[in-house]
């Protein structure tokens, strides 16, 4: 299954709903583009429900990394959703757990930004 994303607003919030694979080609390149036109259209506040991420390489980890940096950068947050069990050990594993805010809960999540 191929990169999806789906933003919407949810209490002044961009949610992105995100499926398939994010790894280095497409993945990455479309996460990156989805950032940069978030930012670059003023969401400053951004949510990624990764729920449905099937597969995650280092790529797709260092494309959230980046993505966290560009986010703060023009002094958002960027926060991560419903981390499914190989991301959320690969987080912990690269210590990157502590560097994301991330949430099981959509409604705390949201609640988060204020």
């Amino acid at each position: 299954m191929s990169f999806q994303a789906t933003p919407r607003l949810a209490d002044g919030v961009t949610v992105v709903e995100i499926s398939g694979r994010i790894i280095l080609g497409e993945g990455t390149a479309r996460l990156r583009q989805l950032l940069r036109d978030l930012l670059a259209d003023g969401h400053r506040h951004i949510l990624l429900n990764l729920a449905e991420v099937s597969y995650i390489d280092s790529s797709g980890i260092g494309e959230l990394v980046s993505g966290l940096a560009a986010v703060r950068s023009h002094g958002g947050e960027l926060k991560l959703l419903h981390l499914n069990r190989r991301l959320r050990d690969l987080l912990q594993l690269t210590r990157l757990y502590t560097v994301f805010d991330v949430h099981t809960d959509e409604e705390a999540a949201l609640h988060s930004f204020r």
